[in-house]
């Protein structure tokens, strides 16, 4: 049943509920404290969010954007996922159902690069940050004419190990996930190595297609393994 709000919400003209970039980014600083209008224009030019526009280009959001809009930086903040994740989760009706099924691995295709600063700006934090991240291998670049590059998933990385460190995890501690990861990694690698260094592309796309499903079960099997030890030290200290 329709409430007496909602449909004087529905009276309204749609000028009156729309909203700016600057004032949305008010709206939900108190929920999300490192929005940035440069954030909220990035994630429109990976074209998760499609804001209105008027005739002067000024960005117009309504309820319906800004949810979304809070739903990417939830999933981003609460479920560490990239935005290519993100964009399938998006990607229609009951999308999140069953995500580790539809996750796309992605292991071909070239990564854009960007330098420190997209890098900071994309994932809210300073370059100190990074580099401390960097000389503990967290955070991996390449360097040309002097510049360091970086992969585009470098900043998700990035924005993940600045959550961790809200809660006192530096990235001495981060070295941790890393060997973890290097050694899942190396394990699959193994299992599939001849099939990738083949020259016959079908038996290289099978290898391919072998990673990306390796990839998915050894992801389910780190968080259930991880989850119960968790109920583990919860248990233990109730």
């Amino acid at each position: 049943m329709t409430t007496v709000a909602e449909r004087r919400r529905g009276q309204e003209p749609a000028e009156v509920r729309l909203r700016t970039i600057g004032a949305v980014c008010e709206e939900l600083r108190g929920v999300f404290p490192d929005i940035s209008v440069s954030k909220i224009r990035y994630l429109e030019d990976q074209g998760l969010i499609a804001p209105r526009r008027t005739r002067g280009g000024y960005r117009l959001f309504s309820p319906d954007d800004i949810e979304r809009l809070a739903t990417i930086l939830r999933l981003q903040r609460d479920e560490f996922l990239p935005l290519r994740v993100i964009r399938e989760e998006l990607a229609g009706p009951g999308a999140s159902a069953d995500r580790a099924r539809r996750r796309s691995v992605g292991f071909t295709g070239q990564e854009a690069e960007i330098d420190v600063a997209e890098l900071c700006d994309r994932a809210s934090v300073p370059p100190d940050f990074v580099r401390e991240l960097e000389e503990f291998g967290i955070v991996v670049s390449r360097t040309e004419g002097g510049e360091h590059l970086y992969r585009e998933s470098e900043a998700d990385i990035s924005a993940a190990c600045a959550r961790l460190a809200r809660f006192g995890i530096d990235a001495r501690h981060l070295r941790t996930f890393l060997t973890a990861a290097a050694r899942q990694a190396a394990l699959l690698e193994q299992l599939v190595a001849p099939g990738l260094r083949s020259r016959t592309p079908e038996r290289r796309k099978s290898a391919l297609d072998d990673l990306e499903s390796l990839a998915r079960v050894a992801e389910d099997l780190t968080q259930l393994l991880f989850l119960r030890d968790l109920r583990g030290a919860v248990e233990r200290a109730s």
